[in-house]
């Protein structure tokens, strides 16, 4: 019931990089975009369109848009929480925006100060619009697994912002756990929901890292055939409004994973090791993802070996 390929959507340059408390030039972020789609990316969430005073770190959205040199094959996402950054996103174009919901009413309020439903209808003309504009909308369901303010997080809750969103409209549903507190009877549950309202080829997976559940949740959603999921380079990522929560769980371990299993990804795992250590060498510390620190030690004690 495995499925034999899958769908990797790098997010690592947006949302591994939100939270980053230095600023990270575009040049960067640019340079980071092309050694993903040199290493076989094919779906890169590349920034967002969000208030500076609130995300400061992607305030140079325009130019990274504008910077990239576009491959075709590749889709490029960015986010677009309201109209006003939808229309700022279309001016550079984006193949697909992300809008998101909370799962969790506290977690909502928190974030963006408004209710579940509120925040729905704040959508709703984001999707028309962005339709109108032949763009694809992906919505993300965050806290879908746990909430640092309201802790638990049940199905039903997750469900009912799924029904929103197809209710308005998106093209496709994306589970998240935020803060990584999810584990593979609890994600196959969420799971369970969104598939009542989206086909298996509309739904995905976003799993956080925290509590090392990442790669055990993943394999969990493959045996349901889920076979689309976000990952990114390095590890990188967290939540600025969910405090605790660590990064994205690393597109390395998850290629090493369904390599090892068999499953074709179109991702060549060296040049995502070279591209997560570039990053992490930007950043001044170390890549997060265990398969590229094992590769990186193992290309060194070879280096070792072959010196007189």
């Amino acid at each position: 019931m495995l499925p034999t390929a899958v769908t990797l959507v790098e997010v690592g340059p947006r949302d591994g990089l939100q939270n980053e408390a230095a600023p990270v030039g575009a040049d960067h972020k640019i340079e980071l975009i092309h050694r993903l789609q040199a290493a076989g990316c094919r779906e890169i969430e590349a920034t967002s369109f969000v208030s500076p005073k609130w995300v400061p770190q992607m305030a140079d959205n325009a130019a990274v848009m504008t910077g990239i040199r576009r491959q075709p094959g590749v889709r490029y996402s960015v986010l677009t929480p309201n109209l006003q950054g939808l229309h700022a996103a279309l001016a550079t174009c984006p193949d697909e925006v992300v809008v998101f919901g909370a799962a969790s009413e506290a977690f909502s309020h928190r974030n963006i100060n408004c209710s579940i439903a509120d925040s729905i209808e704040r959508f709703r003309p984001v999707v028309t619009a962005a339709h109108a504009a032949g763009v694809k909308v992906r919505a993300a369901v965050s806290c879908a697994l746990g909430c640092p303010y309201q802790g638990e997080v049940s199905a039903d809750e997750v469900e009912r912002v799924v029904r929103l969103m197809r209710d308005i409209g998106v093209d496709h549903c994306g589970i998240a756990d935020t803060i990584g507190v999810g584990t593979p009877v609890k994600v196959q549950a969420a799971m369970a929901r969104a598939l009542r309202h989206f086909p298996l080829a509309q739904v995905s997976g976003h799993f956080h890292d925290t509590y090392g559940q990442a790669l055990a949740n993943i394999h969990a959603c493959l045996q349901m055939g889920v076979h689309t999921f976000d990952t990114s380079i390095a590890g990188l990522g967290g939540c600025p409004y969910a405090k605790g929560a660590t990064g994205n769980v690393a597109t390395e371990d998850v290629v090493f994973m369904l390599h090892g299993m068999g499953i074709a990804t179109g991702l060549d795992l060296n040049a995502l090791v070279d591209a997560g250590a570039w990053i992490s060498s930007v950043l001044g510390r170390p890549p997060v993802s265990r398969v590229s620190r094992a590769l990186l030690a193992r290309r060194g004690s070879a280096v070792e070996l072959a010196l007189p």
